[in-house]
């Protein structure tokens, strides 16, 4: 007695594929230091970290992190509702109500934000708007700032800027 099978060539490239590694962690809570001094702690639900020739990690429910200075205090926290890591190069994505809020209450709100973790900067092409404790200025297109977000420069500022007293702004 034969017997035989056939497959077709489409069912081959379906089974002989790479197949996706992917670790999961839930109730995140990372530590971040620099010569033994805490820089950051991030917080998220779940955590997917993708395997592969470049590791991604992504956090598709939300992350959190606050920002530690050279005392131990926050001087500045971020939410974003998704964020995306990209491990060789030190660069997150985050997207869909991105919010940084610094030390003074000053808040960056953009629905997609760029944080480079060597340069502690961020930056962005998309709309900001950002509203200060003492004046509003309501946004503009394009932003580069500082992670503690003591400065930030709008790259395309749009519409009025409030400044309080005889201060003009510069």
């Amino acid at each position: 007695m034969f017997a035989a099978c056939q497959n077709s060539d489409s069912d081959i490239r379906r089974f002989s594929g790479k197949v996706e590694q992917v670790e999961e962690a839930r109730e995140v809570r990372s530590l971040f230091s620099q010569t033994g001094r805490l820089k950051a702690i991030l917080k998220a639900p779940l955590m997917l970290r993708h395997l592969g020739d470049s590791v991604v990690i992504e956090f598709p429910r939300t992350m959190h992190v606050d920002f530690y200075d050279s005392l131990n205090k926050i001087e500045s926290f971020l939410d974003a509702r998704y964020a995306r890591y990209v491990e060789n190069r030190a660069l997150v994505l985050l997207r869909d109500s991105v919010r940084v809020i610094n030390r003074k209450g000053d808040t960056l709100k953009t629905q997609e934000l760029w944080w480079d973790q060597n340069a502690r900067k961020f930056y962005t092409d998309s709309m900001v708007h950002i509203v200060q404790k003492d004046k509003r200025i309501n946004g503009g297109k394009g932003l580069e700032a500082g992670q503690d977000m003591t400065w930030y420069l709008i790259k395309q500022p749009v519409g009025t800027v409030l400044v309080g007293g005889d201060v003009l702004p510069q």
